[in-house]
């Protein structure tokens, strides 16, 4: 790397970062804060990733010193010069670290079950980067150099969903992350499956040499936790979002009084979520004819009346639990942490997964109740009652409707309740008992996946039944926002007026939910 004065380092970083962030070719990784917008523009924008000149610096500096002090001092460091968990106090020859750490990747390479999803790959890759870019994990800049190729040339590692206790690091599906540094496991590079061998030589790669300690602080570390997380959290923002743009359908479908969305309701029970949601659907039913119009009932079942109350927990769940991911991905998380400034090479318990856990476990609860309360009013909607027919089909009997959707969502439901058990409660000892106990972080974070699916299918067939049943009150019409979102729905579903295969008509509504903006 060339020489650059201080002051000229500061202003080339400042510089770099600066043009990165508004340029949105590359997502620039080091000690500065990483925020929320930042990682949903990685994936939206298909940017690369970079580390500025101060992760350089501190990555170097920070191997330097790691160098120096086995060179210099006998004493045993956890993880560097002994073994690991159990094996903590077995010494390694100088002239097997090497051994060691390469030992270390294949050993700990135990994932099982179904393959990670691509953009959780990439972001497990891009977390990675930027926990080691802080300068405390001792690696050497040509491993780091190493993850930002891969990641910018989507030569994507082979992980599996199962392996990690969530509590040494995800140390399973992180070495499978990280064998293809060393020319081992298997990676995926435009739709097919290479061995890594095969694709360093495409590449013109040569395998890392790992150092000492460069093992472990690529396979301890939160990132299949937090990249599950990450990937989550996005999903949710933008189906809470659609929860109450579908809400709002239902409400005027079937409908609804708008005394419970009233600002006075809310402003004397002042939860945040609540009074967001309140509002959105006041936003949303602006200019409605038929929410003008006279109604013969006082109050709507709780599934409509309660829209501000369930929804805004969930929302307000949302935040607390994206304040604890984005504090968890601006962190160093691998064991033991370098601090070379202090002179210190410290182990401790950063790799723990538990916050993670506890968090998925709720993200897994709140998502569950958006789904829950959604169907409900996919139930009554289809009931036969307020002037629509029963399960919204012309010659009921003759035809069944709208009847089986709300069994698949009643049944999808079910499956969330029996997924929302918590992992975080769980622990099974490991490693003869030297990790006696431990998150399960990973299988929150993984489970935590399957309901935030499930509640985009619930909500798509919430719109397919709410769309429909909106159709039977014509010529009156909702607001214009929602009058729009229904005729663009309209282009791609139409109105059902004898039974047809309506699996078609909710994979329609999911890829509808996925494809159609609502900024």
């Amino acid at each position: 790397m060339p020489f650059f004065p201080p002051a000229m380092l500061q202003y080339l970083t400042l510089s770099f970062r600066t043009f990165d962030i508004m340029s949105y070719n590359y997502l620039p990784l080091d000690k500065e804060f990483t925020d929320f917008t930042q990682v949903k523009n990685l994936l939206t924008f298909n940017q690369k990733v970079s580390i500025t000149f101060t992760a350089h610096q501190k990555i170097t500096a920070c191997r330097q010193y790691l160098d120096n002090k086995l060179e210099n001092n006998n004493e045993a460091f956890y993880g560097i010069n002994t073994g690991f968990g159990f094996l903590q106090n077995v010494k390694i020859d100088a002239s097997q670290l090497k051994q060691l750490q390469e030992n270390l990747l294949r050993s700990h390479a135990c994932g099982l079950g179904e393959q990670v999803p691509d953009d959780i790959v990439k972001l497990m890759l891009m977390l990675k980067i930027k926990s080691l870019s802080y300068g405390h994990s001792g690696v050497q800049i040509e491993t780091v150099k190493r993850l930002l190729d891969m990641y910018n040339n989507e030569v994507l590692p082979i992980v599996y969903t199962q392996g990690s206790l969530g509590a040494s690091g995800d140390l399973a599906p992180l070495s499978h992350l990280c064998l293809p540094l060393i020319g081992e496991g298997e990676v995926k590079y435009k739709e097919k499956v290479y061995p890594a061998a095969e694709i360093l030589k495409i590449f013109n790669w040569n395998p890392i040499s790992l150092q000492s300690k460069e093992g472990l602080a690529l396979i301890n570390g939160t990132q299949f936790m937090s990249a599950y997380g990450m990937y989550n959290l996005i999903k949710s923002e933008r189906l809470l979002k659609w929860a109450d743009a579908i809400a709002a359908l239902s409400f005027d479908a079937f409908k609804c009084v708008a005394t419970p969305i009233n600002p006075l309701i809310h402003k004397v029970r002042p939860h945040t979520g609540q009074i967001n949601v309140a509002a959105n659907l006041r936003q949303w039913l602006n200019g409605s004819e038929i929410m003008l119009q006279e109604k013969q009932h006082v109050q709507d079942p709780y599934s409509f009346r309660c829209i501000p109350q369930v929804h805004g927990a969930s929302n307000d769940a949302f935040n607390y639990i994206l304040s604890v991911f984005i504090r968890e991905i601006n962190a160093v998380t691998d064991n033991p942490n370098v601090f070379p400034e202090e002179d210190l090479i410290l182990s401790g318990g950063n790799f723990h997964g538990q916050p993670l856990a506890i968090s998925l476990d709720f993200l897994s609860i709140a998502m569950s109740e958006i789904a829950s309360i959604s169907e409900r009013r996919t139930y009554q909607l289809i009931s036969g009652l307020r002037d629509l027919p029963a399960f919204l089909v012309k010659n009921p009997g003759l035809n069944s409707g709208f009847m089986i959707p709300q069994y698949t969502a009643a049944g999808i439901v079910s499956e969330n309740k029996q997924l929302c058990t918590p992992s975080s409660v769980d622990t099974i000892p490991s490693s003869n008992n030297q990790e006696d106990h431990v998150s399960m972080g990973a299988n929150a974070a993984t489970k935590c996946k399957r309901i935030v699916d499930n509640v985009e299918k619930v909500l798509a067939i919430e719109l397919l039944t709410a769309t429909q049943a909106l159709d039977f009150r014509r010529p009156a019409k909702t607001s214009p926002a929602l009058e729009l979102l229904a005729a663009n729905f309209r282009k791609i579903v139409p109105f059902n007026s004898t039974d047809r295969i309506l699996h078609h008509d909710m994979m329609a509504a999911i890829n509808f939910l996925q494809q159609y903006s609502l900024d």
